[in-house]
Protein backbone atom coordinates (compact mmCIF):
# COMPACT_ATOMS: atom_id res chain seq x y z
CA UNK A 1 0.00 0.00 0.00
CA UNK A 2 1.60 3.28 -1.17
CA UNK A 3 0.89 6.15 1.24
CA UNK A 4 2.24 9.58 2.00
CA UNK A 5 4.31 10.02 5.13
CA UNK A 6 1.42 11.92 6.70
CA UNK A 7 -0.99 9.07 6.03
CA UNK A 8 1.57 6.63 7.45
CA UNK A 9 1.70 8.65 10.68
CA UNK A 10 -2.06 8.41 11.12
CA UNK A 11 -2.24 4.76 10.05
CA UNK A 12 0.54 3.93 12.53
CA UNK A 13 -1.41 5.57 15.33
CA UNK A 14 -4.41 3.46 14.39
CA UNK A 15 -2.23 0.33 14.51
CA UNK A 16 -1.24 1.29 18.06
CA UNK A 17 -4.89 1.51 19.08
CA UNK A 18 -4.80 5.26 19.63
CA UNK A 19 -8.26 6.74 20.13
CA UNK A 20 -7.45 10.43 20.73
CA UNK A 21 -4.69 12.79 19.66
CA UNK A 22 -4.52 16.15 21.40
CA UNK A 23 -3.05 18.92 19.31
CA UNK A 24 -2.94 22.28 17.59
CA UNK A 25 -2.22 22.77 13.86
CA UNK A 26 0.51 24.79 12.18
CA UNK A 27 2.37 24.96 8.89
CA UNK A 28 4.93 22.21 9.41
CA UNK A 29 2.25 19.73 10.53
CA UNK A 30 -0.43 20.51 7.93
CA UNK A 31 0.16 17.42 5.79
CA UNK A 32 -0.51 15.32 8.90
CA UNK A 33 -3.59 17.36 9.72
CA UNK A 34 -4.84 16.83 6.19
CA UNK A 35 -4.37 13.09 6.67
CA UNK A 36 -6.49 13.26 9.84
CA UNK A 37 -9.25 14.92 7.82
CA UNK A 38 -9.37 11.94 5.44
CA UNK A 39 -10.07 9.29 8.09
CA UNK A 40 -12.36 8.59 11.04
CA UNK A 41 -10.41 6.01 13.05
CA UNK A 42 -8.35 8.35 15.23
CA UNK A 43 -10.01 11.48 16.64
CA UNK A 44 -8.05 14.71 16.87
CA UNK A 45 -8.96 16.97 19.80
CA UNK A 46 -8.34 20.65 19.11
CA UNK A 47 -7.03 22.35 22.25
CA UNK A 48 -6.41 26.08 22.60
CA UNK A 49 -2.71 25.95 23.50
CA UNK A 50 -0.02 23.33 22.97
CA UNK A 51 0.65 23.13 26.71
CA UNK A 52 -3.01 22.18 27.08
CA UNK A 53 -2.50 19.38 24.54
CA UNK A 54 0.34 17.81 26.52
CA UNK A 55 -1.50 18.07 29.84
CA UNK A 56 -4.67 16.59 28.32
CA UNK A 57 -2.68 13.67 26.92
CA UNK A 58 -1.00 13.36 30.31
CA UNK A 59 -4.34 13.24 32.15
CA UNK A 60 -5.59 10.62 29.71
CA UNK A 61 -2.46 8.54 30.34
CA UNK A 62 -2.49 8.85 34.13
CA UNK A 63 -6.14 7.82 34.37
CA UNK A 64 -5.89 4.85 31.98
CA UNK A 65 -2.29 3.62 32.00
CA UNK A 66 -2.30 4.01 28.21
CA UNK A 67 0.06 6.38 26.38
CA UNK A 68 -1.20 9.88 25.65
CA UNK A 69 -0.57 11.24 22.16
CA UNK A 70 0.16 14.83 21.12
CA UNK A 71 0.54 16.55 17.74
CA UNK A 72 2.04 20.03 17.44
CA UNK A 73 3.79 22.11 14.81
CA UNK A 74 7.38 23.33 14.67
CA UNK A 75 8.97 26.29 16.44
CA UNK A 76 6.60 27.79 19.03
CA UNK A 77 4.37 24.74 18.73
CA UNK A 78 6.97 22.41 20.19
CA UNK A 79 8.41 24.99 22.61
CA UNK A 80 4.90 25.57 24.03
CA UNK A 81 4.66 21.81 24.53
CA UNK A 82 7.94 21.46 26.42
CA UNK A 83 6.42 22.28 29.82
CA UNK A 84 3.90 19.47 29.45
CA UNK A 85 6.53 17.07 28.15
CA UNK A 86 8.73 17.85 31.16
CA UNK A 87 5.74 17.36 33.45
CA UNK A 88 5.20 13.87 32.06
CA UNK A 89 8.92 13.10 32.20
CA UNK A 90 9.26 14.01 35.88
CA UNK A 91 6.33 11.75 36.83
CA UNK A 92 7.20 8.89 34.41
CA UNK A 93 4.03 9.21 32.33
CA UNK A 94 3.87 7.43 28.94
CA UNK A 95 3.41 9.90 26.09
CA UNK A 96 4.22 10.08 22.37
CA UNK A 97 4.64 13.59 20.98
CA UNK A 98 4.62 14.17 17.22
CA UNK A 99 6.08 17.51 16.16
CA UNK A 100 6.19 18.98 12.69
CA UNK A 101 9.55 20.28 11.53
CA UNK A 102 10.65 22.56 8.69
CA UNK A 103 11.58 20.86 5.45
CA UNK A 104 14.72 18.75 5.72
CA UNK A 105 16.87 20.93 3.37
CA UNK A 106 16.08 23.97 5.56
CA UNK A 107 17.09 22.44 8.89
CA UNK A 108 19.94 24.45 10.38
CA UNK A 109 19.33 27.56 8.25
CA UNK A 110 17.10 29.48 10.70
CA UNK A 111 14.01 28.85 8.60
CA UNK A 112 10.64 30.28 9.61
CA UNK A 113 9.44 28.54 12.79
CA UNK A 114 12.52 26.36 12.99
CA UNK A 115 13.74 25.14 16.36
CA UNK A 116 15.97 22.20 17.26
CA UNK A 117 13.17 20.08 18.74
CA UNK A 118 15.48 17.14 19.40
CA UNK A 119 18.03 19.30 21.18
CA UNK A 120 15.59 21.36 23.21
CA UNK A 121 13.63 18.31 24.38
CA UNK A 122 16.60 16.05 25.12
CA UNK A 123 16.75 16.78 28.89
CA UNK A 124 13.07 16.00 29.44
CA UNK A 125 12.22 13.01 27.23
CA UNK A 126 12.92 9.34 27.60
CA UNK A 127 14.03 9.34 23.96
CA UNK A 128 13.56 11.36 20.79
CA UNK A 129 13.80 10.84 17.04
CA UNK A 130 14.31 13.06 14.00
CA UNK A 131 12.84 11.32 10.96
CA UNK A 132 15.30 11.33 8.05
CA UNK A 133 13.42 9.20 5.50
CA UNK A 134 9.75 8.52 4.82
CA UNK A 135 10.50 4.80 4.97
CA UNK A 136 11.43 5.17 8.64
CA UNK A 137 8.14 6.61 9.91
CA UNK A 138 6.21 3.42 10.69
CA UNK A 139 9.11 1.70 12.44
CA UNK A 140 9.90 4.84 14.43
CA UNK A 141 6.31 5.18 15.65
CA UNK A 142 6.41 1.54 16.73
CA UNK A 143 9.66 2.11 18.62
CA UNK A 144 8.33 5.29 20.21
CA UNK A 145 5.28 3.56 21.70
CA UNK A 146 7.42 0.65 22.87
CA UNK A 147 9.91 2.93 24.63
CA UNK A 148 7.23 5.18 26.13
CA UNK A 149 5.27 2.33 27.71
CA UNK A 150 7.90 -0.18 28.84
CA UNK A 151 10.42 -0.11 31.67
CA UNK A 152 10.13 3.21 33.48
CA UNK A 153 7.53 4.98 31.30
CA UNK A 154 8.05 8.44 29.88
CA UNK A 155 7.50 10.80 26.94
CA UNK A 156 9.04 10.13 23.53
CA UNK A 157 9.29 12.78 20.80
CA UNK A 158 9.17 12.17 17.04
CA UNK A 159 10.19 15.23 15.01
CA UNK A 160 9.04 14.95 11.37
CA UNK A 161 10.16 17.35 8.58
CA UNK A 162 7.28 18.61 6.47
CA UNK A 163 8.67 17.43 3.12
CA UNK A 164 8.97 13.87 4.43
CA UNK A 165 5.28 13.83 5.33
CA UNK A 166 4.52 14.58 1.65
CA UNK A 167 6.72 11.80 0.22
CA UNK A 168 5.25 8.41 -0.69
CA UNK A 169 6.32 4.91 0.22
CA UNK A 170 4.89 1.49 0.98
CA UNK A 171 3.17 1.19 4.35
CA UNK A 172 4.06 -1.87 6.40
CA UNK A 173 3.62 -1.61 10.14
CA UNK A 174 6.05 -3.70 12.21
CA UNK A 175 4.59 -6.45 14.34
CA UNK A 176 7.32 -6.26 17.01
CA UNK A 177 10.31 -4.25 18.14
CA UNK A 178 13.84 -5.48 18.65
CA UNK A 179 16.20 -2.82 20.02
CA UNK A 180 19.58 -4.01 21.27
CA UNK A 181 20.18 -0.64 22.91
CA UNK A 182 16.94 -0.94 24.88
CA UNK A 183 16.93 -4.26 26.76
CA UNK A 184 13.99 -5.76 28.58
CA UNK A 185 13.65 -4.87 32.30
CA UNK A 186 15.63 -6.94 34.75
CA UNK A 187 14.08 -9.85 36.62
CA UNK A 188 14.72 -10.17 40.33
CA UNK A 189 16.95 -13.02 41.47
CA UNK A 190 15.47 -15.54 43.94
CA UNK A 191 18.34 -14.83 46.35
CA UNK A 192 17.41 -11.13 46.40
CA UNK A 193 13.84 -11.98 47.35
CA UNK A 194 14.94 -14.34 50.13
CA UNK A 195 17.36 -11.84 51.68
CA UNK A 196 14.76 -9.05 51.47
CA UNK A 197 12.09 -11.15 53.18
CA UNK A 198 14.60 -12.17 55.84
CA UNK A 199 15.14 -8.48 56.64
CA UNK A 200 11.37 -7.98 56.87
CA UNK A 201 10.92 -10.88 59.28
CA UNK A 202 13.58 -9.50 61.63
CA UNK A 203 12.48 -5.84 61.59
CA UNK A 204 11.16 -4.29 64.78
CA UNK A 205 10.31 -0.85 63.39
CA UNK A 206 9.48 -1.34 59.69
CA UNK A 207 7.56 0.84 57.24
CA UNK A 208 6.39 0.28 53.67
CA UNK A 209 7.06 3.37 51.54
CA UNK A 210 5.08 3.14 48.29
CA UNK A 211 5.42 5.56 45.38
CA UNK A 212 4.10 6.32 41.93
CA UNK A 213 5.84 3.27 40.50
CA UNK A 214 3.26 1.03 42.19
CA UNK A 215 0.49 3.01 40.47
CA UNK A 216 2.23 2.87 37.08
CA UNK A 217 2.81 -0.87 37.44
CA UNK A 218 -0.84 -1.42 38.43
CA UNK A 219 0.45 -3.28 41.46
CA UNK A 220 -2.03 -1.99 44.04
CA UNK A 221 -3.54 -5.43 44.69
CA UNK A 222 -0.10 -6.94 45.24
CA UNK A 223 0.85 -4.06 47.55
CA UNK A 224 -2.29 -4.48 49.66
CA UNK A 225 -1.73 -8.22 49.99
CA UNK A 226 1.90 -7.60 50.94
CA UNK A 227 1.10 -5.02 53.64
CA UNK A 228 -1.66 -7.15 55.13
CA UNK A 229 0.54 -10.26 55.18
CA UNK A 230 3.26 -8.44 57.09
CA UNK A 231 1.06 -6.31 59.33
CA UNK A 232 3.43 -3.38 58.69
CA UNK A 233 2.48 0.32 58.53
CA UNK A 234 2.28 1.75 55.02
CA UNK A 235 2.70 5.27 53.67
CA UNK A 236 2.24 6.64 50.15
CA UNK A 237 4.00 9.45 48.36
CA UNK A 238 2.01 12.23 46.70
CA UNK A 239 2.21 10.29 43.43
CA UNK A 240 1.38 6.98 45.09
CA UNK A 241 -1.91 7.99 46.72
CA UNK A 242 -4.67 5.47 46.12
CA UNK A 243 -2.37 2.46 45.97
CA UNK A 244 -3.33 1.70 49.56
CA UNK A 245 -6.81 2.54 50.95
CA UNK A 246 -6.84 5.86 52.78
CA UNK A 247 -9.08 4.56 55.58
CA UNK A 248 -7.24 1.31 56.32
CA UNK A 249 -5.82 1.24 59.88
CA UNK A 250 -2.37 0.25 58.57
CA UNK A 251 -2.20 3.36 56.40
CA UNK A 252 -0.29 6.28 57.92
CA UNK A 253 -1.29 8.75 55.23
CA UNK A 254 0.91 10.63 52.82
CA UNK A 255 4.46 11.38 53.92
CA UNK A 256 6.82 14.20 52.99
CA UNK A 257 6.81 17.98 53.09
CA UNK A 258 3.08 18.19 53.83
CA UNK A 259 2.53 14.63 54.97
CA UNK A 260 1.22 13.36 58.28
CA UNK A 261 3.23 13.60 61.47
CA UNK A 262 2.96 9.86 62.02
CA UNK A 263 4.21 8.96 58.53
CA UNK A 264 7.25 11.23 58.73
CA UNK A 265 8.13 10.22 62.28
CA UNK A 266 7.78 6.53 61.42
CA UNK A 267 10.12 6.97 58.46
CA UNK A 268 12.64 8.77 60.66
CA UNK A 269 12.62 6.19 63.47
CA UNK A 270 12.30 3.07 61.30
CA UNK A 271 14.85 0.27 61.34
CA UNK A 272 13.69 -0.97 57.91
CA UNK A 273 12.30 1.11 55.05
CA UNK A 274 10.80 -0.92 52.21
CA UNK A 275 10.78 1.52 49.27
CA UNK A 276 8.59 0.35 46.40
CA UNK A 277 8.56 2.34 43.15
CA UNK A 278 9.69 5.53 44.92
CA UNK A 279 12.81 7.64 44.47
CA UNK A 280 13.60 9.34 47.80
CA UNK A 281 13.16 12.83 46.34
CA UNK A 282 13.81 15.96 48.37
CA UNK A 283 10.14 16.50 49.25
CA UNK A 284 10.28 13.14 51.09
CA UNK A 285 13.70 13.19 52.69
CA UNK A 286 14.18 16.79 53.78
CA UNK A 287 17.88 17.34 54.34
CA UNK A 288 19.67 14.11 53.46
CA UNK A 289 22.01 14.18 56.47
CA UNK A 290 19.11 13.74 58.87
CA UNK A 291 17.12 11.13 56.97
CA UNK A 292 16.24 7.85 58.74
CA UNK A 293 19.56 7.49 60.59
CA UNK A 294 18.93 3.95 61.91
CA UNK A 295 17.14 2.41 58.94
CA UNK A 296 18.20 -0.36 56.64
CA UNK A 297 17.01 0.57 53.14
CA UNK A 298 15.37 -1.99 50.86
CA UNK A 299 14.83 -0.26 47.51
CA UNK A 300 12.81 -1.77 44.66
CA UNK A 301 12.62 0.12 41.36
CA UNK A 302 12.59 -0.67 37.66
CA UNK A 303 15.04 2.16 36.92
CA UNK A 304 18.61 1.41 38.07
CA UNK A 305 19.49 5.12 37.92
CA UNK A 306 17.39 5.92 40.99
CA UNK A 307 19.06 3.29 43.15
CA UNK A 308 21.64 4.97 45.44
CA UNK A 309 20.96 8.31 43.72
CA UNK A 310 19.79 10.11 46.88
CA UNK A 311 19.80 7.47 49.60
CA UNK A 312 22.18 4.49 49.73
CA UNK A 313 20.34 1.17 49.52
CA UNK A 314 21.37 -1.79 51.69
CA UNK A 315 19.31 -4.17 49.55
CA UNK A 316 18.58 -3.13 45.96
CA UNK A 317 16.27 -4.93 43.56
CA UNK A 318 16.07 -3.57 40.01
CA UNK A 319 12.93 -5.03 38.48
CA UNK A 320 9.25 -4.39 37.88
CA UNK A 321 7.65 -3.69 41.26
CA UNK A 322 4.58 -5.78 40.45
CA UNK A 323 6.76 -8.83 39.77
CA UNK A 324 8.80 -8.21 42.92
CA UNK A 325 5.70 -7.85 45.10
CA UNK A 326 4.36 -11.11 43.71
CA UNK A 327 7.67 -12.77 44.57
CA UNK A 328 7.62 -11.24 48.05
CA UNK A 329 4.07 -12.50 48.62
CA UNK A 330 5.01 -16.00 47.50
CA UNK A 331 8.02 -16.10 49.81
CA UNK A 332 6.02 -14.69 52.72
CA UNK A 333 3.38 -17.37 52.23
CA UNK A 334 6.12 -20.00 52.30
CA UNK A 335 7.49 -18.55 55.53
CA UNK A 336 4.16 -17.70 57.17
CA UNK A 337 5.15 -19.58 60.34
CA UNK A 338 8.08 -17.17 60.81
CA UNK A 339 5.91 -14.04 60.93
CA UNK A 340 5.89 -12.65 64.47
CA UNK A 341 3.40 -9.85 65.09
CA UNK A 342 4.66 -9.34 68.64
CA UNK A 343 7.98 -8.12 67.23
CA UNK A 344 6.33 -4.89 66.04
CA UNK A 345 3.77 -4.50 68.84
CA UNK A 346 5.70 -1.67 70.53
CA UNK A 347 6.22 -0.04 67.14
CA UNK A 348 2.49 0.14 66.52
CA UNK A 349 2.01 1.56 70.01
CA UNK A 350 4.44 4.35 69.20
CA UNK A 351 2.70 5.02 65.89
CA UNK A 352 -0.66 5.30 67.62
CA UNK A 353 0.83 7.93 69.94
CA UNK A 354 2.02 9.94 66.93
CA UNK A 355 -1.40 9.58 65.32
CA UNK A 356 -3.00 11.10 68.38
CA UNK A 357 -1.49 14.44 67.46
CA UNK A 358 -3.98 14.76 64.54
CA UNK A 359 -1.55 16.79 62.41
CA UNK A 360 -4.17 17.72 59.76
CA UNK A 361 -6.49 19.50 62.20
CA UNK A 362 -7.82 22.95 61.40
CA UNK A 363 -10.32 25.33 62.98
CA UNK A 364 -13.69 25.32 61.27
CA UNK A 365 -15.44 28.64 60.83
CA UNK A 366 -19.07 29.69 60.50
CA UNK A 367 -18.08 32.90 58.74
CA UNK A 368 -15.36 32.10 56.22
CA UNK A 369 -14.81 29.05 54.02
CA UNK A 370 -11.83 26.91 54.94
CA UNK A 371 -10.31 25.21 51.86
CA UNK A 372 -9.93 21.90 53.72
CA UNK A 373 -13.66 21.91 54.37
CA UNK A 374 -14.42 22.25 50.66
CA UNK A 375 -12.25 19.23 49.82
CA UNK A 376 -13.82 17.17 52.61
CA UNK A 377 -17.28 18.01 51.31
CA UNK A 378 -16.13 17.19 47.76
CA UNK A 379 -15.20 13.71 48.98
CA UNK A 380 -18.53 13.36 50.74
CA UNK A 381 -20.61 14.49 47.76
CA UNK A 382 -18.74 12.28 45.28
CA UNK A 383 -18.47 9.31 47.63
CA UNK A 384 -14.71 9.37 47.11
CA UNK A 385 -15.25 7.97 43.60
CA UNK A 386 -14.39 11.02 41.48
CA UNK A 387 -11.31 11.45 39.36
CA UNK A 388 -9.59 14.45 40.92
CA UNK A 389 -7.07 16.54 39.03
CA UNK A 390 -5.26 19.43 40.63
CA UNK A 391 -3.06 22.33 39.80
CA UNK A 392 -0.08 23.18 41.99
CA UNK A 393 -0.09 25.03 45.29
CA UNK A 394 -1.92 24.90 48.58
CA UNK A 395 -5.06 23.54 46.92
CA UNK A 396 -3.05 20.57 45.61
CA UNK A 397 -1.91 19.70 49.13
CA UNK A 398 -5.41 20.12 50.56
CA UNK A 399 -6.72 17.72 47.92
CA UNK A 400 -3.97 15.20 48.73
CA UNK A 401 -4.54 15.51 52.47
CA UNK A 402 -8.32 15.63 52.68
CA UNK A 403 -9.92 13.91 49.69
CA UNK A 404 -9.05 10.38 50.74
CA UNK A 405 -8.09 8.14 47.81
CA UNK A 406 -8.66 4.39 47.79
CA UNK A 407 -8.18 3.65 44.07
CA UNK A 408 -5.24 4.21 41.78
CA UNK A 409 -5.37 6.38 38.64
CA UNK A 410 -7.94 8.71 40.23
CA UNK A 411 -5.52 11.26 41.70
CA UNK A 412 -4.09 13.22 38.77
CA UNK A 413 -1.54 15.89 39.65
CA UNK A 414 1.86 17.25 38.65
CA UNK A 415 4.22 16.00 41.34
CA UNK A 416 7.81 16.26 40.13
CA UNK A 417 7.69 19.42 38.04
CA UNK A 418 4.91 21.15 39.97
CA UNK A 419 3.22 22.65 36.91
CA UNK A 420 0.61 25.36 37.40
CA UNK A 421 -2.00 25.19 34.65
CA UNK A 422 -2.01 21.38 34.66
CA UNK A 423 -5.39 20.77 36.30
CA UNK A 424 -8.00 21.85 33.74
CA UNK A 425 -6.47 20.30 30.59
CA UNK A 426 -5.58 17.16 32.54
CA UNK A 427 -9.23 16.92 33.58
CA UNK A 428 -10.17 17.11 29.88
CA UNK A 429 -7.96 14.11 29.12
CA UNK A 430 -9.49 12.20 32.03
CA UNK A 431 -13.01 13.01 30.85
CA UNK A 432 -12.30 11.78 27.32
CA UNK A 433 -11.11 8.50 28.86
CA UNK A 434 -13.97 8.17 31.38
CA UNK A 435 -17.04 9.78 29.90
CA UNK A 436 -19.47 8.62 32.58
CA UNK A 437 -17.31 9.38 35.62
CA UNK A 438 -17.30 12.46 37.81
CA UNK A 439 -14.18 14.52 37.13
CA UNK A 440 -13.25 17.40 39.44
CA UNK A 441 -10.43 19.87 38.93
CA UNK A 442 -9.23 21.33 42.25
CA UNK A 443 -7.42 24.56 41.47
CA UNK A 444 -6.64 28.07 42.64
CA UNK A 445 -7.20 31.49 41.15
CA UNK A 446 -3.52 31.68 40.12
CA UNK A 447 -3.15 28.25 38.51
CA UNK A 448 -6.48 28.21 36.66
CA UNK A 449 -5.61 31.33 34.69
CA UNK A 450 -2.57 29.67 33.12
CA UNK A 451 -4.61 27.39 30.88
CA UNK A 452 -8.09 28.84 31.33
CA UNK A 453 -8.56 29.10 27.56
CA UNK A 454 -9.17 25.35 27.61
CA UNK A 455 -12.68 26.15 28.83
CA UNK A 456 -13.35 26.64 25.12
CA UNK A 457 -12.16 23.10 24.39
CA UNK A 458 -14.46 21.83 27.12
CA UNK A 459 -17.38 23.59 25.46
CA UNK A 460 -16.56 22.33 21.97
CA UNK A 461 -16.36 18.69 23.10
CA UNK A 462 -19.07 18.79 25.81
CA UNK A 463 -16.85 17.93 28.77
CA UNK A 464 -18.91 18.42 31.97
CA UNK A 465 -15.96 18.84 34.34
CA UNK A 466 -16.50 20.41 37.75
CA UNK A 467 -13.91 23.11 38.53
CA UNK A 468 -13.34 23.64 42.27
CA UNK A 469 -11.56 27.00 42.50
CA UNK A 470 -10.21 27.60 46.02
CA UNK A 471 -9.90 31.34 45.65
CA UNK A 472 -7.88 33.07 48.37
CA UNK A 473 -6.72 35.94 46.15
CA UNK A 474 -3.09 34.94 46.75
CA UNK A 475 -0.56 32.62 45.23
CA UNK A 476 -1.21 30.68 48.40
CA UNK A 477 1.87 28.50 48.66
CA UNK A 478 4.15 31.39 47.71
CA UNK A 479 2.46 33.53 50.37
CA UNK A 480 2.89 30.74 52.94
CA UNK A 481 6.62 30.51 52.26
CA UNK A 482 6.90 34.29 52.44
CA UNK A 483 5.13 34.24 55.80
CA UNK A 484 7.40 31.55 57.23
CA UNK A 485 10.75 32.35 55.62
CA UNK A 486 10.67 35.97 54.41
CA UNK A 487 9.30 37.83 57.45
CA UNK A 488 5.88 38.29 55.82
CA UNK A 489 7.21 40.24 52.85
CA UNK A 490 4.49 39.23 50.39
CA UNK A 491 6.34 40.19 47.25
CA UNK A 492 4.11 39.75 44.17
CA UNK A 493 2.02 36.96 45.67
CA UNK A 494 -1.26 38.87 45.93
CA UNK A 495 -3.53 38.33 42.92
CA UNK A 496 -4.92 41.80 42.26
CA UNK A 497 -7.45 42.50 39.48
CA UNK A 498 -8.87 38.99 39.39
CA UNK A 499 -11.55 38.30 36.78
CA UNK A 500 -15.14 37.63 37.66
CA UNK A 501 -14.82 33.86 37.32
CA UNK A 502 -18.59 33.35 37.22
CA UNK A 503 -18.98 35.76 34.30
CA UNK A 504 -15.91 34.33 32.62
CA UNK A 505 -17.25 30.78 32.84
CA UNK A 506 -20.56 31.97 31.44
CA UNK A 507 -18.76 33.76 28.61
CA UNK A 508 -17.31 30.39 27.60
CA UNK A 509 -20.81 28.88 27.69
CA UNK A 510 -20.58 27.15 31.06
CA UNK A 511 -22.28 27.44 34.44
CA UNK A 512 -20.61 29.70 37.00
CA UNK A 513 -21.18 29.82 40.75
CA UNK A 514 -19.61 31.87 43.52
CA UNK A 515 -19.80 30.51 47.06
CA UNK A 516 -18.66 32.61 50.02
CA UNK A 517 -20.46 31.07 53.02
CA UNK A 518 -19.50 27.77 54.71
CA UNK A 519 -23.15 26.81 55.02
CA UNK A 520 -23.56 26.91 51.23
CA UNK A 521 -20.60 24.67 50.34
CA UNK A 522 -22.27 21.26 50.42
CA UNK A 523 -25.45 22.41 48.70
CA UNK A 524 -23.51 24.08 45.90
CA UNK A 525 -21.40 20.97 45.33
CA UNK A 526 -24.47 18.75 45.18
CA UNK A 527 -26.16 21.13 42.76
CA UNK A 528 -23.07 21.22 40.53
CA UNK A 529 -22.56 17.45 40.41
CA UNK A 530 -26.24 16.96 39.65
CA UNK A 531 -25.64 18.82 36.36
CA UNK A 532 -24.32 15.81 34.49
CA UNK A 533 -24.14 17.55 31.12
CA UNK A 534 -22.63 20.93 32.11
CA UNK A 535 -19.22 22.17 33.10
CA UNK A 536 -19.64 24.06 36.37
CA UNK A 537 -17.03 26.55 37.53
CA UNK A 538 -17.32 26.87 41.33
CA UNK A 539 -15.52 29.91 42.73
CA UNK A 540 -15.13 29.29 46.48
CA UNK A 541 -14.00 32.42 48.33
CA UNK A 542 -11.71 30.97 50.99
CA UNK A 543 -9.68 32.13 53.98
CA UNK A 544 -6.72 34.18 52.75
CA UNK A 545 -4.56 33.37 55.76
CA UNK A 546 -5.00 29.60 55.86
CA UNK A 547 -1.76 27.59 55.64
CA UNK A 548 -0.97 23.96 54.86
CA UNK A 549 0.26 21.99 57.87
CA UNK A 550 2.42 20.09 58.63
CA UNK A 551 5.31 21.58 56.67
CA UNK A 552 8.96 20.59 56.42
CA UNK A 553 10.76 23.83 55.77
CA UNK A 554 13.86 24.19 53.62
CA UNK A 555 16.99 22.88 55.32
CA UNK A 556 15.04 20.83 57.87
CA UNK A 557 15.05 17.09 58.39
CA UNK A 558 11.91 15.10 57.68
CA UNK A 559 11.19 14.75 61.39
CA UNK A 560 11.39 18.53 61.94
CA UNK A 561 7.90 19.52 60.92
CA UNK A 562 6.23 22.85 61.51
CA UNK A 563 2.83 21.99 62.98
CA UNK A 564 -0.25 24.16 63.23
CA UNK A 565 0.00 26.41 66.30
CA UNK A 566 -2.42 25.65 69.09
CA UNK A 567 -4.19 22.44 69.99
CA UNK A 568 -6.42 20.24 67.84
CA UNK A 569 -10.03 21.33 67.93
Amino acid sequence: MQLTGADIVVKSLKEEGVEYVFGYPGGAALHIYDAFHRQDDVEHILVRHEQGATHAADGFARSTGLPGVVLVTSGPGITNAITGIATAYMDSIPMVVLSGQVMKPLIGYDAFQEIDAVGISRPCVKHNFLIQNVEDIAATVKKAFHIATTGRPGPVLIDIPKDITAQVTEFVYPKSVDMRSYPAPSVSEPSEIVSAVEAMLNAKKPIVYSGGGVVLAKAQDELRHFVKALGFPCTNTLMGLGAYPHDDPQFLGMLGMHGTYEANMAMHDADLIIALGARFDDRITGTLDGFAPDAKILHVDIDPSVIDKNIKADIAIVADVKDVLNAFNTELARRAKDLNASLIKDWWSQIQDWRGLNSFWYEQSDDIIKPQFVVQKLHEVTGGEAYVTSDVGQHQMYAAQFYGFSDTHKWINSGGLGTMGFGLPAAMGVKFAHRDADVACVTGEGSIQMCIQELATCKQYDLPIKVINLNNRYLGMVRQWQEFSYEKRYSNSYMDSLPDFVALAQAYGHVGMQIDKPGDVEGALREAFAMKDRLVFMDFITDQKENVYPMIESGKSHNEMRLRPGKPA
